[in-house]
């Protein structure tokens, strides 16, 4: 690595807070965590099962909840009245993030995980979830469209309240009956999926927007953009380790025995990431896309809500589930992944959009 690139990579993770940059550190470290609890205390499951709301056991409950509230309190809801200028930009983004997205994770969970029924459920679950999060980070660091990104992640977080259950439906049982797969492995109602995605992302949703217009109207919108959201998103990595731990903890004998199927699940999460951003980049640009839209399209494609897959595949199958696990797969392989990804975006712009003002001339710093 020439100085150059050097001082360019430094550049990128001293932009990203250190919680953001050491994400997946900290999930191994609360997956080794939750694996010694598992083995020191063998009847912690039945401890985290004593205290339930409905299926799932009340810590965990809280827990997924504070992963998914500080993110939607986050959100710039208001934003989205400039849907009514852009509506080819948006477009292309729904065509993108609600067929193009999931169906690709549908072809590449059964392509690798054919054999796996459980872990190729999670990773569908994982390719309905679009990013409403951290796509805002890698939009930045690759010079995109801040204003148009914040609209694209209000969008997403009001459509999946929409599209998640009806998509998960038609991906979990209509297609693979078409071509003559089982689908009673799923083993859980689309009621079960729908009841999931409305207390774990309806209830925060309701909250953050709340929150968000409350104290905007109290303190002011620089305030509570520059202080407050910052502040509050940085505790839902406290919800995402807890469930983490407690996940690992009823899980950590079966990893132990299997640690090849971690691999399996990560490999066709590295092939998403991949092809979704390059299809996704290549499309924007035919059509003819700024690069700063282009890369605004092409990250919010690319990157995927594990908050919300987590919570509804620990509340639907359960914390000791096989989709459970594969969805907590997925920020382990996304955040290096898209770091990765800035870079890509950044030379792309560079070779592919000369004499675009909108393609910064350095990597940012």
């Amino acid at each position: 690595m020439t100085t150059s690139s050097a001082q360019q990579t430094g550049a990128v993770f001293q932009r990203l807070s250190r919680l953001d940059r050491f994400l997946p550190v900290w999930i191994f470290l609360a997956m080794a965590v939750g694996v010694i609890m598992g083995a020191l205390f063998p009847g912690i499951q039945s401890t985290f099962d004593t205290l339930r709301i409905d299926t799932v056991s009340l810590p965990i409950a809280i827990g997924l909840l504070w992963m998914m509230y500080p993110v939607l309190a986050k959100v710039k809801y208001e934003e989205l009245g400039r849907l009514r200028g852009r509506w080819r930009l948006f477009g292309v983004s729904i065509l993108q993030n609600w067929v193009i997205g999931p169906a690709l994770m549908f072809v590449l969970a059964w392509v690798f995980l054919a054999d796996m029924p459980e872990y190729r459920t999670g990773l569908i679950i994982v390719g309905l979830a679009r990013c409403i999060a951290m796509v805002l980070i890698w939009n930045m660091l690759a010079g995109g469209d801040n204003e148009d990104c914040a609209v694209l992640v209000a969008l997403n977080s009001v459509f999946q309240i929409v599209m998640y259950s009806p998509l998960a439906f038609f991906y979990l049982a209509v297609v693979p009956g078409l071509f003559g797969a089982d689908t009673a492995e799923v083993g859980v109602s689309m009621w079960d999926i729908a009841k999931s995605v409305f207390i774990f992302l309806g209830i925060p949703l309701a909250a953050g927007v709340v929150t968000r217009f409350v104290l905007i109207r109290q303190r002011g919108r620089a305030w509570y953009d520059d202080t407050f959201a910052p502040r509050l998103g940085r505790t839902a990595i406290i919800g995402l380790l807890f469930t983490v731990v407690v996940m690992f903890s009823m899980q950590g004998e079966k990893i132990l025995a299997q640690p090849g199927d971690v691999l399996r699940i990560a490999i066709p999460l590295l092939v998403y990431f991949l092809l979704m951003f390059t299809l996704s980049f290549f499309l924007s640009r035919r059509l003819g896309f700024a690069y700063s839209e282009t890369a605004t399209l092409s990250f919010t494609a690319a990157s995927n809500n594990f908050e919300l897959a987590i919570a509804v595949a620990v509340a639907s199958f359960g914390i000791a589930s096989g989709q459970a696990l594969a969805t907590v797969v997925g920020p382990l392989i996304e955040v290096p992944v898209l770091i990765g990804l800035v870079y890509v975006s950044l030379w792309l712009g560079r070779r592919f959009y000369r004499g675009d003002a909108t393609v910064p001339a350095a990597t940012p710093s």
